[in-house]
């Protein structure tokens, strides 16, 4: 009897779609324990509700029973959209009985950032400042997943208005890193990543304003990209600092990535910052040959990286080098202008809080108060200088993609550093003190941001994969970026190194008996301790 792994099965089943479609509705997966569904790909699932092996309502369910034994321990979710997830996936099942079908993302259930607006289920950026705060109306994204067949499961935590990499500043309480409950996911897309790697959900959304996509892929063993900026609609998304935001998808393979990227991607008319772009299929890029490909590996991101994470890219580069041209370029990547977004953040904050005053988390609270009631001789960016640092960071992209010249793509680690505890990154933070004449430090320099922020300033599309754990078990990211709208390349190096290596296919080991360390925040931080949502 010939026997095929469960990948194997999913792609027959993929070259298949067209000729099952007019085959009677007979559910098949009975053979599959719940822990098995809640492990699928997005790709996997895709191809199992188009051959009508699996119904999304089975899947919603198995996705739901394993929320509420894990979720307590990870603290990802914030609302759990349950009951419309199980309302969407009905009717969605039903067309899929007539062989109608949205789209690739049918009937797969996914999580958005609690930053991502959802009409009548509140949206709060995990702050107390939005803690009852109920958008009327979809953001753009969430409309377009709709309308492509993807199901709402729920919003996950985040960073506290998004404003930090390390994801454990919270109304909600931080996101627990599924590989050690004691260490922080990375942010600010904390609850994305989290839900991820527990298995809670197959595929997510996050924003990412300085690495908030990629610091928690890195530090919790999934994938998540960066795409081009403007190239996914940021409207009806509660903004970090605007003109540096970025949407993009999360999900434990390179190839679910692609295929929700291709569901997400578009121009948007009434979103200032979107940009046109041709609909391209990521997918099929992302199968392109690497093997002409040449890389950098700019000396500037290597610096004062932890020794196991040196360790671990190094030995990814090697795999790398025999699949492609190899490293043509070890110079610096071009560093930009001077140039960023003064004024975006603190002029949205500033009619927050004449609004609903300053009711932050620390220590947002800290860093708003000195915004408000600044110490005396402290400099602000005049009107003159803000309007300069915005063309200067619109000529910086402008102008990047010339200087991709000996080399097609950059690989560096995605993060210098290990992930932290918990504990001791909330005494940190509350302890911390903007540098000596500045009234603003969103991003700590030396931070889990360090590598992943200047693709934020450039614009250009980055991707966070894993090529390894520390000694104590934690993963390890390795950061790709190409010039602007050149997704399917970062993609298709990516999907190359995925195939070679088999890190994506490790999982965290969570059960209903393992044991939840204690969190001491009550001198470091305000603690919401609400539950998630029903």
């Amino acid at each position: 009897m010939l026997e095929l792994t469960r990948r194997e099965f999913a792609r027959l089943l993929a070259g298949t779609v067209a000729a099952t479609a007019a085959l009677p509705y007979t559910p098949a997966w009975a053979a599959d324990d719940p822990a098995t569904l809640t492990d699928l790909s997005v790709t996997e699932i895709s191809a199992r509700i188009h051959a009508k092996t699996l119904t999304s309502t089975d899947l919603v369910k198995a996705l739901l029973d394993r929320i509420n034994v894990i979720n307590p321990k990870v603290n990802a979710y914030v609302s759990v959209m349950g009951k419309e997830a199980l309302a969407q996936a009905t009717t969605l099942d039903a067309e899929a009985k007539t062989g109608k079908f949205r789209g690739p993302l049918h009937g797969i259930p996914l999580a958005l950032k609690d930053n991502i607006d959802t009409a009548g289920t509140r949206t709060t950026a995990a702050s107390p400042m939005f803690k009852d705060r109920i958008p009327s109306e979809d953001a753009a994204i969430v409309t377009r997943l709709k309308q492509s067949g993807a199901i709402i499961l729920g919003k996950v935590n985040l960073h506290e208005f998004a404003i930090g990499c390390t994801g454990d500043i919270s109304y909600f309480g931080p996101a627990r890193n599924p590989w050690s409950l004691d260490h922080i996911t990375g942010g600010s897309s904390s609850g994305s990543a989290a839900s991820l790697a527990a298995n809670l959900v197959p595929g997510a959304l996050g924003t990412d304003t300085g690495g908030s996509i990629r610091c928690p892929s890195a530090w919790c063993g999934v994938v998540g990209l960066k795409p081009t900026i403007g190239l996914v609609s940021i409207r009806g998304i509660i903004p970090c600092r605007a003109s540096a935001d970025h949407c993009g998808p999360m999900a434990r393979t390179v190839e679910d990535v692609a295929l929700m990227l291709g569901q997400m991607a578009g121009f948007d008319p009434l979103d200032v910052y979107s940009v046109p772009s041709t609909p391209v299929d990521y997918v099929k890029e992302m199968r392109q040959p690497v093997k002409g490909f040449r890389l950098g590996t700019p000396a500037s991101f290597y610096d004062h990286v932890d020794p196991e994470i040196e360790t671990a890219v190094k030995a990814a580069l090697e795999v790398l080098k025999g699949l492609t041209a190899g490293v043509t370029s070890e110079a610096p990547l071009w560093e930009g202008l001077t140039g960023d977004t003064t004024g975006e953040q603190e002029e949205y904050h500033h009619e927050l809080i004449e609004k609903y005053g300053i009711n932050y988390m620390l220590p947002d609270r800290t860093r708003f108060e000195r915004m408000e009631n600044p110490p005396a001789g402290t400099k602000f960016a005049t009107a003159m200088e803000s309007v300069k640092a915005h063309q200067q960071l619109a000529l910086t992209r402008r102008m990047i993609d010339s200087h991709f010249t000996n080399f097609d793509l950059v690989v560096v680690p995605t993060t210098v550093m290990q992930a932290g505890k918990i504990n001791e990154s909330l005494a940190q933070e509350a302890r911390a003190t903007p540098p000596t004449g500045k009234v603003y430090n969103w991003f700590e320099t030396q931070g889990g941001c360090t590598n992943t922020r200047p693709f934020d300033l450039f614009g250009i599309p980055a991707i966070s994969v894993p090529c390894g754990f520390t000694k104590d078990g934690l993963p390890i990211g390795l950061m790709i970026a190409a010039p602007h709208f050149q997704e399917g390349k970062v993609l298709a190096l990516a999907y190359a190194y995925q195939q070679a290596t088999q890190w994506h296919l490790k999982r965290p080991t969570l059960t209903a008996d393992t044991p939840v360390p204690p969190i001491k925040e009550g001198t470091t931080a305000p603690a919401g301790g609400e539950k998630p949502a029903a």
